[in-house]
């Protein structure tokens, strides 16, 4: 099964500028004579293409993002630093997009051993009760994250990428990057910032990891608890809510806006409603905010929500649950990191850009400020890791000098669920406020899963 929306208004994105075929033959030294996982055995200190600083290129943050620059960098022939603040991956490898599908994999096994009904339809029969092992289940969402970090840091060591294991803050001086750990300050022409962004904890919400918690927590499942409350329904919230329901747990939303899944296209959110939800032992209230949230003691003592009407702000209900998941979205990961010192002010953390990943002084009306670039989500254009990595490249291309900008529009954004959610482009309610606005015709086209010989096979024609 899966859901697919796709506007008219989409056009192919455009193609990155083909990889530079220079060969470089300044000779490169190295900064410590012994190779390790953390720092690189082929480094680029005085040997930048201008000459004039340790490294053509430096950039701030070692995720998805980070990562995809880095590689194209090199492969530009360009000398590159990145500070990884001792986590490489960042969020989307370590604490997000790797882990989860970890845990969705498993937990969606477990799911389909279990429908006694949908196997039979297949001549299937599953004898004795399906059992998983939670334990084993967290394991291999560490070791899968565990792998593909030592993938990435593979990869930036293979292509001679200088790792910093600290974290990089701007010095307020153009060009410099100081490590927040040794205090040394490196040079470059060019600086990318790429933070990552951190989990958005709402006021009165207290966090403590372990029956309160962020969506770093709860991929460490240390639990499954019997009944637990999901704040937020957007990608991560709905994700969580199918691993909880495939191993056996109950789901309460509670969602501040007045409809479940207020981001999705208003078709899909049905639909996933319906599928999602409806069928499942999962129940939402909508349009109040959790005003209180108070950590519990397993199996003693339950988590306590206290709920008030988003509009009015009276209370209107108190749950007391196994557990809590805080899934209200996130936030930039820009503080202390200089920026205010460059002249760079923030609005809500978020790094003001320009097409070209140039970073502007403001929002409204700001100037660019020479040599420095911001990428992923501490800009806020579109917070997904792959959106991150195209940003990335995108960046590189205009500091060698050829303009490009992203086509934003043209990123797909998926939520893996069971069944599956793909969007990419505007909603329809979007597209219909864009036709109106720029007078032109809408159109759209709409198929059906019934209709599709490889979902019927599967016996998954929802959709």
């Amino acid at each position: 099964m899966r859901f697919f929306i796709a506007s008219t208004l989409i056009t192919a994105a455009t193609a990155f500028a083909p990889t530079s075929t220079t060969t470089r033959t300044t000779p490169l030294r190295t900064l410590t004579p012994k190779l390790t996982p953390q720092t690189t055995s082929l480094t680029s200190l005085s040997a930048s293409s201008c000459g004039t600083y340790d490294f053509d290129v430096i950039i701030v943050g070692c995720g998805v993002g980070g990562h995809g620059a880095a590689l194209h960098s090199r492969s530009q022939s360009l000398t590159t630093a990145i500070f990884s603040g001792s986590d490489v991956g960042g969020t989307c490898v370590n604490r997000g997009c790797v882990p989860s599908k970890a845990l969705l994999a498993a937990s969606g096994r477990v799911r389909e051993m279990q429908a006694e009904q949908h196997l039979s339809e297949f001549g299937i029969k599953v004898e004795g009760s399906v059992t998983f092992d939670r334990e084993g289940v967290a394991a291999h969402a560490k070791q899968l994250a565990n792998k593909v970090k030592g993938n990435l840091e593979g990869s930036l060591v293979a292509l001679g990428v200088d790792i910093v294991d600290g974290r990089g803050v701007l010095t307020g001086k153009p060009n410099e990057v100081r490590d927040e750990a040794s205090g040394k300050v490196y040079t470059a022409k060019d600086i990318i910032l790429a933070p990552g962004s951190i989990p958005f904890v709402p006021p009165g919400v207290i966090v403590d990891e372990k029956t309160v918690y962020t969506s770093d927590g709860a991929l460490e499942l240390q639990s499954v608890p019997e009944w637990v409350a999901i704040i937020g329904s957007g990608y991560i919230g709905l994700e969580f809510s199918d691993v909880y329901t495939a191993l056996g747990s109950e789901v309460t939303f509670i969602e501040a806006l007045p409809n479940i899944m207020p981001t999705f296209d208003r078709e899909i959110a049905k639909q996933a409603e319906r599928l999602l939800i409806r069928e499942r032992p999962i129940d939402y209230r909508t349009g109040v905010f959790a005003s209180e949230v108070t950590p519990g003691i397993p199996g003693k003592k339950p988590v306590t929500i206290k709920m008030i009407d988003a509009e009015t702000k009276e209370h209107v209900e108190t749950l007391e649950v196994d557990a809590a998941m805080v899934a209200t979205g996130r936030v930039p990961n820009t503080a202390n990191m200089g920026l205010e010192d460059t002249g760079i002010e923030t609005s809500r953390g978020f790094v003001a850009v320009d097409g070209k990943m140039r970073v502007l002084t403001k929002h409204d009306d700001g100037e660019v400020v020479p040599g420095v670039y911001c990428i992923g989500d501490a800009n806020g254009k579109m917070m997904l890791a792959h959106a991150a990595s195209a940003q990335g490249i995108s960046a590189i291309e205009n500091i060698c000098g050829r303009t490009h900008e992203v086509n934003h529009a043209a990123i797909p954004a998926a939520c893996f669920t069971h069944p599956e959610i793909a969007m990419v482009g505007p909603t329809e309610e979007q597209a219909i406020e864009l036709a109106a606005k720029e007078g032109w015709e809408l159109g759209k086209s709409q198929g059906s899963f019934r209709a599709n010989s490889k979902a019927l096979a599967e016996l998954e024609a929802n959709g």
